[in-house]
Parts: structure tokens; sequence; C-alpha cells
């Protein structure tokens, strides 16, 4: 796999966390003492078990990464990506409702990545159909962000 993408998106709910961040938690988050990260109301909200690893393993082959969610609870999306420490991971992030292609138009603008070069994951067949119109790889992610997901999506890439 000699070929990698220039920027790998991620979108946020039901592909990093399993929930929708505008109704399924509730906001402002913070940590415990234990460092877990709590919703409003004390309940615990988490990652996919593998999303660290897959953002340290694309780190590690210098791939740059952003996301891209359409969610309208932006405050609640921006502040999960800092407690669950996946901030540090993204070069650029695009979080507010509408269509995802608005969404790759800005990374595309921001980051001077060509569509072709970029690699997406989200949990929803519909953002797949118009991000794919654009030119990018993207993969659909059924339950969760995970190592494997990551390999067929580079795998595909490389095919591109």
């Amino acid at each position: 796999m000699c070929r990698l993408p220039g920027l790998v998106v991620f979108d946020l709910d039901y592909t990093l966390w399993p929930f929708w961040v505008d109704t399924h938690v509730d906001p402002p988050f913070q940590r415990d003492r234990a460092g877990s990260v709590l919703d409003a109301r004390g309940r615990p909200v988490h990652l996919y078990p593998e999303v660290p690893a897959v953002l340290e393993r694309l780190q590690g082959l210098g791939v740059p990464m952003a996301a891209a969610s359409r969610t309208g609870e932006t405050r609640g999306a921006t502040q999960l990506l800092e407690l669950f420490g996946v901030r540090r991971f993204l070069c650029c992030v695009e979080i507010y409702p509408g269509g995802k292609s608005a969404h790759f138009h800005r990374l595309q603008q921001d980051t001077g990545v060509p569509f072709a070069q970029m690699l997406f994951f989200d949990d929803e067949e519909r953002n797949i159909r118009d991000v794919s119109k654009l030119g990018v790889t993207c993969v659909l992610v059924p339950d969760g962000m995970t190592q494997a997901l990551l390999t067929r999506g580079l795998e595909a890439f490389a095919r591109s």
C-alpha cells in the first residue's frame, strides 16, 4: 500500500462515537476525577474502542486528518473532540448543519487537497453518495470506526 491519501476525513456521530451528539447525550460535557467523559446528567460517553488506535496509525503514516459533521450541536461536538483527545489529530474541523458536499468544498479550500486525494468514513449512505460524486473515496462505517475499516479504506484509496 504505497499510495496514501492527502487527507482522511471522519464523520463524528456513529463513526467516531456511538451516539448522536444532538439527541442521545446532553451537553455540556466534562471529565470526572477518574478521567471519564460525562454528559450534563452524569452519564458516561465514549469513543468507539478502536478510534484512538486508528488516529494514531494515520498519524504514524503522516496522513493529515479532518472531521466533517452535519450536527447542529456544534459546541457539544467540538467539546467532545477536545475531551476525547481527538482534536489534536485533526488539521481541520467542519461542524455545522447542511450537506456534506459543503463541508468537503471547505476542506478542499482550507487544505488545498484535491477531492481525488481524500478518503472519507461515514455511517450514512446519503453522505457517502453525495461525497463520492465529488471524486472522494468513501467508506461506509456500519458499526463504528475500526482498524479493519481503516485498512479497507486505505486499500480502496490505493486502488482508485
